[in-house]
Protein backbone atom coordinates (compact mmCIF):
# COMPACT_ATOMS: atom_id res chain seq x y z
CA UNK A 1 0.00 0.00 0.00
CA UNK A 2 1.30 3.40 -0.90
CA UNK A 3 2.21 5.67 1.97
CA UNK A 4 0.53 8.89 0.94
CA UNK A 5 1.15 11.01 4.00
CA UNK A 6 4.37 12.33 5.45
CA UNK A 7 5.24 14.22 8.60
CA UNK A 8 7.42 17.07 7.42
CA UNK A 9 8.62 20.03 9.43
CA UNK A 10 9.34 23.36 7.78
CA UNK A 11 12.24 24.53 9.92
CA UNK A 12 12.77 27.80 8.07
CA UNK A 13 12.26 29.62 4.79
CA UNK A 14 14.22 32.26 2.93
CA UNK A 15 14.00 34.21 -0.29
CA UNK A 16 16.13 36.53 -2.34
CA UNK A 17 15.50 38.83 -5.29
CA UNK A 18 18.02 41.05 -7.09
CA UNK A 19 18.18 44.74 -6.25
CA UNK A 20 17.49 46.01 -9.77
CA UNK A 21 13.80 46.59 -10.45
CA UNK A 22 12.07 47.01 -13.81
CA UNK A 23 8.66 48.68 -13.64
CA UNK A 24 5.94 48.62 -16.26
CA UNK A 25 6.96 52.15 -17.18
CA UNK A 26 10.41 50.85 -18.09
CA UNK A 27 8.76 48.48 -20.55
CA UNK A 28 6.83 51.34 -22.13
CA UNK A 29 10.22 52.55 -23.40
CA UNK A 30 11.14 49.14 -24.87
CA UNK A 31 7.99 47.70 -26.49
CA UNK A 32 4.50 48.85 -27.50
CA UNK A 33 2.77 48.45 -24.15
CA UNK A 34 1.58 50.44 -21.15
CA UNK A 35 1.40 50.15 -17.39
CA UNK A 36 -2.40 49.99 -17.58
CA UNK A 37 -2.34 47.19 -20.19
CA UNK A 38 0.10 45.08 -18.17
CA UNK A 39 -1.66 45.53 -14.82
CA UNK A 40 -5.11 44.78 -16.20
CA UNK A 41 -4.02 41.61 -17.97
CA UNK A 42 -1.49 40.23 -15.52
CA UNK A 43 -1.56 42.05 -12.17
CA UNK A 44 2.18 42.76 -12.47
CA UNK A 45 3.57 46.21 -11.64
CA UNK A 46 7.29 45.48 -11.32
CA UNK A 47 9.82 42.66 -11.34
CA UNK A 48 13.41 42.15 -10.09
CA UNK A 49 16.16 41.39 -12.61
CA UNK A 50 19.81 40.42 -12.21
CA UNK A 51 22.75 42.56 -13.22
CA UNK A 52 25.83 40.47 -12.34
CA UNK A 53 24.33 37.47 -10.49
CA UNK A 54 23.54 33.96 -11.69
CA UNK A 55 21.06 31.31 -10.60
CA UNK A 56 23.40 29.76 -8.01
CA UNK A 57 24.04 33.19 -6.46
CA UNK A 58 20.32 33.72 -5.97
CA UNK A 59 19.85 30.19 -4.61
CA UNK A 60 22.77 30.56 -2.20
CA UNK A 61 21.48 33.89 -0.86
CA UNK A 62 17.97 32.51 -0.30
CA UNK A 63 19.40 29.44 1.46
CA UNK A 64 21.67 31.60 3.63
CA UNK A 65 18.69 33.70 4.71
CA UNK A 66 16.77 30.58 5.70
CA UNK A 67 19.78 29.27 7.64
CA UNK A 68 20.52 32.55 9.42
CA UNK A 69 16.88 33.15 10.31
CA UNK A 70 16.96 30.25 12.78
CA UNK A 71 20.73 29.91 13.26
CA UNK A 72 20.44 26.48 11.68
CA UNK A 73 23.08 23.83 12.27
CA UNK A 74 24.29 23.27 8.71
CA UNK A 75 26.09 20.05 9.66
CA UNK A 76 22.63 18.43 9.63
CA UNK A 77 22.07 19.16 5.92
CA UNK A 78 22.45 16.02 3.79
CA UNK A 79 20.23 16.82 0.81
CA UNK A 80 20.08 19.82 -1.55
CA UNK A 81 17.56 19.92 -4.40
CA UNK A 82 17.36 22.92 -6.70
CA UNK A 83 14.44 23.38 -9.09
CA UNK A 84 15.42 25.49 -12.10
CA UNK A 85 15.33 25.68 -15.87
CA UNK A 86 17.99 28.41 -15.95
CA UNK A 87 21.16 26.83 -14.46
CA UNK A 88 24.48 28.64 -14.47
CA UNK A 89 26.00 25.87 -16.59
CA UNK A 90 24.84 22.70 -18.30
CA UNK A 91 26.95 20.93 -15.67
CA UNK A 92 27.63 20.96 -12.74
CA UNK A 93 24.20 21.55 -11.25
CA UNK A 94 23.16 24.64 -9.30
CA UNK A 95 22.78 22.43 -6.21
CA UNK A 96 26.49 21.55 -6.26
CA UNK A 97 27.42 25.21 -6.55
CA UNK A 98 25.13 26.06 -3.63
CA UNK A 99 26.81 23.38 -1.51
CA UNK A 100 30.21 24.93 -2.27
CA UNK A 101 29.07 28.51 -1.68
CA UNK A 102 27.62 27.51 1.70
CA UNK A 103 31.01 26.01 2.63
CA UNK A 104 29.60 22.49 2.90
CA UNK A 105 31.75 20.72 0.32
CA UNK A 106 33.34 18.46 2.92
CA UNK A 107 29.97 17.08 4.05
CA UNK A 108 28.20 14.05 2.59
CA UNK A 109 25.33 15.78 0.79
CA UNK A 110 23.25 14.44 -2.07
CA UNK A 111 22.90 17.30 -4.56
CA UNK A 112 20.88 17.46 -7.76
CA UNK A 113 18.76 19.78 -9.88
CA UNK A 114 15.40 19.12 -11.47
CA UNK A 115 13.54 20.92 -14.24
CA UNK A 116 9.75 20.90 -14.10
CA UNK A 117 9.26 24.49 -15.22
CA UNK A 118 7.21 26.70 -12.95
CA UNK A 119 6.00 23.65 -10.97
CA UNK A 120 9.62 22.94 -10.06
CA UNK A 121 9.46 23.70 -6.34
CA UNK A 122 6.46 21.43 -5.83
CA UNK A 123 8.22 18.65 -7.73
CA UNK A 124 11.33 19.23 -5.59
CA UNK A 125 9.18 19.04 -2.44
CA UNK A 126 7.69 15.79 -3.68
CA UNK A 127 11.09 14.19 -4.26
CA UNK A 128 12.61 15.67 -1.10
CA UNK A 129 9.70 14.50 1.05
CA UNK A 130 10.08 10.94 -0.24
CA UNK A 131 13.81 10.94 0.44
CA UNK A 132 13.38 12.36 3.94
CA UNK A 133 10.58 9.91 4.63
CA UNK A 134 12.80 7.00 3.61
CA UNK A 135 14.79 7.44 6.80
CA UNK A 136 18.07 7.84 4.93
CA UNK A 137 18.12 11.65 5.01
CA UNK A 138 17.76 14.08 7.89
CA UNK A 139 17.65 17.62 6.53
CA UNK A 140 17.00 19.09 3.10
CA UNK A 141 17.41 22.42 1.40
CA UNK A 142 14.61 22.63 -1.17
CA UNK A 143 15.26 25.59 -3.46
CA UNK A 144 13.54 27.14 -6.46
CA UNK A 145 15.88 29.55 -8.22
CA UNK A 146 15.67 31.23 -11.60
CA UNK A 147 17.29 33.88 -13.73
CA UNK A 148 14.36 33.82 -16.13
CA UNK A 149 15.58 36.98 -17.84
CA UNK A 150 18.30 34.87 -19.50
CA UNK A 151 15.52 33.58 -21.74
CA UNK A 152 13.39 36.71 -22.20
CA UNK A 153 13.01 38.23 -25.68
CA UNK A 154 12.67 41.95 -25.00
CA UNK A 155 11.16 42.44 -28.43
CA UNK A 156 8.20 40.17 -27.65
CA UNK A 157 5.75 42.34 -25.75
CA UNK A 158 3.48 39.39 -24.92
CA UNK A 159 6.11 37.59 -22.86
CA UNK A 160 8.84 40.06 -21.85
CA UNK A 161 6.63 41.90 -19.35
CA UNK A 162 5.75 38.74 -17.45
CA UNK A 163 8.99 37.50 -15.93
CA UNK A 164 11.43 38.31 -13.15
CA UNK A 165 14.35 36.71 -11.32
CA UNK A 166 14.53 35.34 -7.80
CA UNK A 167 14.91 32.41 -5.43
CA UNK A 168 13.01 30.79 -2.58
CA UNK A 169 14.24 28.16 -0.10
CA UNK A 170 12.75 25.80 2.47
CA UNK A 171 14.66 23.87 5.13
CA UNK A 172 12.77 20.61 5.65
CA UNK A 173 13.18 17.84 8.20
CA UNK A 174 11.32 14.62 8.79
CA UNK A 175 9.65 14.73 12.20
CA UNK A 176 7.71 12.66 14.72
CA UNK A 177 5.50 15.69 15.34
CA UNK A 178 1.99 15.71 13.94
CA UNK A 179 2.83 17.73 10.83
CA UNK A 180 0.63 16.39 8.06
CA UNK A 181 2.11 16.78 4.59
CA UNK A 182 0.77 15.54 1.28
CA UNK A 183 2.23 16.35 -2.13
CA UNK A 184 0.69 15.72 -5.54
CA UNK A 185 2.82 16.22 -8.65
CA UNK A 186 1.74 15.18 -12.11
CA UNK A 187 1.99 16.00 -15.80
CA UNK A 188 -0.10 16.31 -18.93
CA UNK A 189 2.58 15.83 -21.55
CA UNK A 190 2.06 17.62 -24.85
CA UNK A 191 3.99 18.04 -28.09
CA UNK A 192 2.34 21.20 -29.38
CA UNK A 193 4.88 23.53 -27.80
CA UNK A 194 2.25 25.62 -26.07
CA UNK A 195 4.89 26.79 -23.60
CA UNK A 196 8.55 26.11 -24.26
CA UNK A 197 12.03 27.60 -24.08
CA UNK A 198 14.84 27.41 -26.61
CA UNK A 199 16.87 30.58 -26.74
CA UNK A 200 13.77 32.47 -25.63
CA UNK A 201 10.47 31.76 -23.89
CA UNK A 202 7.57 31.09 -26.27
CA UNK A 203 3.99 30.84 -25.11
CA UNK A 204 0.48 30.37 -26.48
CA UNK A 205 -1.13 32.57 -23.87
CA UNK A 206 -4.73 31.46 -24.37
CA UNK A 207 -3.90 27.75 -24.28
CA UNK A 208 -1.69 28.13 -21.21
CA UNK A 209 -4.39 30.13 -19.43
CA UNK A 210 -7.06 27.47 -20.03
CA UNK A 211 -4.73 24.69 -18.95
CA UNK A 212 -3.55 26.53 -15.85
CA UNK A 213 -7.01 27.24 -14.50
CA UNK A 214 -8.14 23.62 -14.88
CA UNK A 215 -4.90 22.16 -13.59
CA UNK A 216 -4.74 24.31 -10.45
CA UNK A 217 -8.38 23.60 -9.69
CA UNK A 218 -7.83 19.85 -10.08
CA UNK A 219 -4.66 19.86 -7.96
CA UNK A 220 -6.32 21.74 -5.10
CA UNK A 221 -9.30 19.35 -5.09
CA UNK A 222 -7.02 16.31 -5.28
CA UNK A 223 -4.86 17.30 -2.33
CA UNK A 224 -7.86 18.21 -0.17
CA UNK A 225 -9.66 14.95 -0.98
CA UNK A 226 -6.60 12.76 -0.39
CA UNK A 227 -5.88 14.57 2.88
CA UNK A 228 -9.52 14.35 4.02
CA UNK A 229 -9.65 18.11 4.51
CA UNK A 230 -12.02 20.86 3.49
CA UNK A 231 -10.91 24.20 2.13
CA UNK A 232 -12.04 25.85 5.38
CA UNK A 233 -9.32 23.90 7.23
CA UNK A 234 -6.61 25.46 5.05
CA UNK A 235 -5.42 28.85 6.27
CA UNK A 236 -3.92 30.06 3.01
CA UNK A 237 -3.45 28.95 -0.58
CA UNK A 238 -0.11 30.05 -2.04
CA UNK A 239 -0.32 29.77 -5.83
CA UNK A 240 2.27 30.09 -8.54
CA UNK A 241 2.38 33.82 -9.28
CA UNK A 242 1.95 33.79 -13.06
CA UNK A 243 -1.13 35.87 -13.77
CA UNK A 244 -3.73 37.37 -11.44
CA UNK A 245 -6.51 36.44 -13.85
CA UNK A 246 -5.63 32.75 -13.57
CA UNK A 247 -5.85 32.92 -9.78
CA UNK A 248 -9.13 34.85 -9.95
CA UNK A 249 -10.63 32.23 -12.25
CA UNK A 250 -9.53 29.39 -9.96
CA UNK A 251 -11.06 31.20 -6.97
CA UNK A 252 -14.31 31.73 -8.85
CA UNK A 253 -14.56 28.12 -10.04
CA UNK A 254 -13.91 26.79 -6.53
CA UNK A 255 -16.16 29.42 -4.94
CA UNK A 256 -13.27 30.63 -2.76
CA UNK A 257 -12.73 34.28 -1.82
CA UNK A 258 -9.56 35.89 -3.12
CA UNK A 259 -8.58 36.59 0.49
CA UNK A 260 -7.84 32.86 0.77
CA UNK A 261 -4.93 33.30 -1.66
CA UNK A 262 -1.59 34.93 -0.90
CA UNK A 263 -0.70 37.21 -3.80
CA UNK A 264 2.57 39.05 -4.44
CA UNK A 265 2.67 38.97 -8.24
CA UNK A 266 2.53 42.76 -8.50
CA UNK A 267 6.03 43.03 -7.02
CA UNK A 268 7.85 40.14 -8.70
CA UNK A 269 6.06 38.94 -11.81
CA UNK A 270 6.49 35.29 -12.77
CA UNK A 271 9.74 33.95 -11.29
CA UNK A 272 9.02 30.36 -12.42
CA UNK A 273 10.26 27.73 -9.93
CA UNK A 274 11.13 30.48 -7.42
CA UNK A 275 7.60 31.88 -7.36
CA UNK A 276 5.94 29.71 -4.72
CA UNK A 277 9.01 29.74 -2.47
CA UNK A 278 9.25 33.52 -2.49
CA UNK A 279 5.52 33.83 -1.76
CA UNK A 280 5.69 31.28 1.06
CA UNK A 281 8.59 33.10 2.71
CA UNK A 282 6.78 36.43 2.44
CA UNK A 283 3.60 34.94 3.88
CA UNK A 284 5.38 33.40 6.86
CA UNK A 285 7.37 36.58 7.45
CA UNK A 286 4.14 38.59 7.55
CA UNK A 287 2.72 36.56 10.45
CA UNK A 288 3.76 36.36 14.09
CA UNK A 289 1.94 33.10 14.85
CA UNK A 290 1.36 30.27 12.43
CA UNK A 291 1.91 27.10 14.48
CA UNK A 292 -0.03 24.13 13.06
CA UNK A 293 -1.58 26.19 10.27
CA UNK A 294 -2.26 24.21 7.14
CA UNK A 295 -1.22 25.84 3.89
CA UNK A 296 -1.60 24.69 0.31
CA UNK A 297 0.96 25.41 -2.39
CA UNK A 298 -0.21 25.00 -5.98
CA UNK A 299 1.35 25.57 -9.38
CA UNK A 300 1.62 24.70 -13.05
CA UNK A 301 4.34 24.90 -15.66
CA UNK A 302 5.63 23.92 -19.06
CA UNK A 303 5.39 20.29 -19.99
CA UNK A 304 2.57 20.62 -18.95
CA UNK A 305 3.42 19.94 -15.28
CA UNK A 306 1.24 20.80 -12.33
CA UNK A 307 0.73 19.90 -8.70
CA UNK A 308 0.02 20.98 -5.15
CA UNK A 309 1.46 20.47 -1.68
CA UNK A 310 -0.34 20.53 1.64
CA UNK A 311 2.02 21.44 4.50
CA UNK A 312 1.47 21.96 8.22
CA UNK A 313 3.42 24.83 9.78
Amino acid sequence: MKKLMNNLKIVSTGSYTPEKVMTNFDFEKIVDTSDEWIVQRTGIKKRHVVTDEDTSDLAYKAALKAINKVNYDTTKIDLIIVATFTPDLMSPGVSNLVQAKLGLSNQDITCFDLNSGCTGLIYALNVGASMLNSGKYNSALIIGSEVVTKTVDYEDRNTCVLFGDGSGCLILENTDEDKLAYIYATSQGELERSLYVDKYIHMDGKKVYLFAVGAMEKAIKKVLADSSLTISEVSKIIPHQANIRIIQSVAKNLKIGMDKFFINIENYGNTSAASVGIALDEYLSSKKHHENEKILLVGFGSGFTYGAALLTL
